[in-house]
């Protein structure tokens, strides 16, 4: 029995439609073989996709991205330069091109990309962080302003509090570093970052309460009622640091301010994570949080 040729011809679409791999499929494949280092079973892959799909963003964000972790920072900027100079760029977009020229100590591009980027995404938490970073590495402190615009523009990354806890704690500051330190590990919470940060907050208290009168004693940038208010409240707990901070009385001081806070303060300044902090203590629940907090500073 003879077959006809439009048989055979939709016969042969068909045969070559199963065999070709859905271009998401493709892009799956690429990004497995990247995070193992094949890099070149990774670009072939993502071509292979390209190809099903001209000019797609996320594609070209991963073959940049790529490149990069060859080291090959030329053909990385020449793939992603054209993606955030179309309209199309996504945020991945602006961090990978920001990371190229970061490693190749481009900063002023590096710097032109972030700014570009946050103009077009300003609620990006990602992009201030990593600007902030960019600014940091050039021993700019001005990074700090970046990493708090973050946590004013996108309060759950958590990336900013890491950066601005670290930068606090090595300046004259005695609450910010714990504040942002504390929350960043709510966010992130099972880290090397997490450890890190843990223990800039049990050293972080220990240098609260250096002085005879924290109060009296700090100078801050900021130097608002909020900070005043933290500072009396916790005074308060001065009496309890006699003997230093230690695993016996680092709860008792957290577990008094707040106690205090919520007595004289928090009607008037509202704050999530003193509120969050009051809800454990209500539950009976503060005894184990700050054991998961300073248990690995203090039993290291």
């Amino acid at each position: 029995m003879k077959l006809s040729a439009s048989f055979l011809l939709y016969f042969v679409f068909v045969i070559s439609g199963v065999a070709q791999q859905h271009p998401d499929s493709l892009q799956q494949s690429g990004r497995n073989f990247m995070r193992a280092g094949d890099w070149g079973n990774a670009m072939m892959m993502f071509n292979r996709a390209l190809h099903q799909k001209p000019g797609d963003i996320s594609l070209l964000n991963d073959m940049a991205y790529t490149y990069f972790l060859q080291r090959d920072f030329s053909r990385a900027i020449e793939t992603i330069k054209p993606v955030i100079s179309g309209k199309d760029a996504d945020v991945k977009s602006f961090q990978i091109a920001g990371t190229v020229y970061r490693a190749i100590e481009e900063i002023k591009e590096a710097r032109k990309v972030y700014i570009k980027g946050l103009r077009k995404f300003p609620q990006s938490g990602v992009l201030y962080s990593e600007y902030g970073e960019l600014l940091w590495q050039k021993k700019d402190y001005s990074a700090i302003l970046q990493w708090e615009k973050g946590i004013e523009a996108d309060p759950n990354y958590p990336g900013n509090y890491y950066h601005a806890s670290r930068f606090y704690y090595f300046t004259t500051d005695k609450i910010w570093s714990l504040i942002y330190g504390e929350i960043f590990i709510n966010l992130e919470s099972y880290t090397e970052r997490t450890a890190e940060i843990k223990n800039i907050l049990y050293e972080g208290y220990k240098k609260l309460f250096s002085g005879s009168d924290p109060l009296q004693a700090y100078n801050s940038r900021k130097k608002n009622k909020f900070e005043k208010a933290f500072l009396l409240t916790m005074n308060s707990q001065y009496l309890k640091t006699t003997k230093g901070i230690n695993p016996e009385n680092i709860g008792e001081i957290r577990e008094g301010f707040i106690k205090d806070w919520f007595a004289e303060q928090a009607k008037t300044f509202p704050f999530r994570l003193f509120d969050y902090q009051n809800q454990l203590l209500e539950y009976n629940m503060i005894e184990a949080y700050n054991q998961w907090i300073f248990g690995s500073a203090i039993n290291p």
